[in-house]
């Protein structure tokens, strides 16, 4: 069993219940050393004195705050001391719709369990609580010398600590960004035509039809390389899309996601009931079979990836059409 990253007492109102903070995410990395070109000498990065060069020991270093001309040192402890409840207090100090938080103040997921089979009532009903009321519990609370604003909510069964940004680390898009469109207008055909391609492939949402192919790929490349083979390059990114020619760009993308050809009218909506998914697929099926040789090696993925072709991330392009060919069948 994992070890809790943090360890505190959770309070709403005048109820304490201690729990431990688990991390609910791993990310994809595949580790490489540092080393010098032509040699397989390792690169070292060491804490140096700038003055004398001498390597120092981590226990020998401080955190200094430049105050213009001097530094203010500070102790590790120290920071531990002026944090609110000494960094082991988890206190909700309200809660609010989940519809109320922007996605843009989420940042990191973390799981939350009882320190304790006798705290698993009170653990259970708050989760029960917060799932049946729509809400999430706001709080603060110190770890690892930082100080977290929080949200706590109810995920099947389980209770889920969700650190937010800040308000001002949010920036202004206006200021970050120089030439967004501001009032610009597509004309009624334009749109009408974009609400018939984002129709046409409106999906179920499933994260498991979606995984990590660049490290797939990174892996498959370090395989290669350890057997002396050739690595294939990525296929250029395709151009941009000019204003003069966005219409047929549209009318092309509709036609093959295999939607209704354009008539002026709304594209049938998926998701709105098993008749009309049904009636959508029909659609597509009926659809005059693709001449798979004519598309870019990453729509030759996407279809392979919606059929599931197993060792589809290791193909050539010409793999993927004779796996694709091979399904069809």
């Amino acid at each position: 069993m994992a070890r809790p990253v943090w360890a505190g007492n959770l309070s709403f109102g005048l109820v304490s219940l201690p729990v431990g903070l688990y991390t609910a995410t791993d990310s994809h990395t595949i580790h490489f050393h540092q080393l010098q070109r032509g040699t397989a000498d390792r690169i070292r990065n060491r804490r140096v004195n700038e003055r004398t060069g001498d390597e120092v020991d981590l226990s020998e270093i401080v955190k200094g705050y430049d105050a213009g001309g001097e530094y203010v040192l500070v102790e590790p402890k120290e920071l531990d001391e002026i944090a609110p409840g000494r960094s082991r207090s988890l206190e909700i100090e309200g809660f609010v719709d989940l519809a109320e938080v922007d996605p843009i103040f989420f940042d990191k997921t973390y799981y939350l369990g009882p320190r304790g089979a006798e705290y698993r009532k009170v653990y259970g009903l708050l989760e029960q609580a917060l799932a049946k009321t729509g809400k999430a519990g706001i709080a603060t609370f110190v770890m690892r010398q930082h100080e977290y604003l929080v949200a706590l909510k109810a995920e099947n069964g389980l209770l889920t600590l969700h650190t937010l940004h800040w308000a001002d680390e949010i920036r202004d898009p206006a200021k970050e960004i120089d030439n967004l469109p501001g009032k610009t207008q597509a004309s009624a055909k334009e749109l009408t035509m974009a609400e018939q391609l984002i129709e046409a492939l409106t999906m179920k949402w499933d994260p498991e039809q979606f995984h990590d192919t660049f490290w797939e790929k990174v892996a498959a490349m370090i395989e290669a390389k350890k057997a002396g083979e050739t690595v294939e390059k990525a296929e250029a990114p395709a151009e941009p899309t000019g204003v003069v020619d966005l219409m047929e760009a549209l009318r092309a993308s509709v036609e093959r996601a295999g939607s209704p050809k354009a008539t002026g009218g709304k594209a049938t909506t998926s998701g709105k009931g098993a008749e009309k998914r049904q009636g959508a697929k029909k659609r597509i099926r009926s659809a005059p079979k693709e001449d798979l040789r004519g598309l870019s090696k990453a729509d030759l993925y996407k279809k392979a990836a919606a059929a599931d072709v197993p060792g589809r991330s290791h193909m050539t392009r010409d793999d993927l059409v004779k796996a694709l060919s091979a399904s069809r069948k």
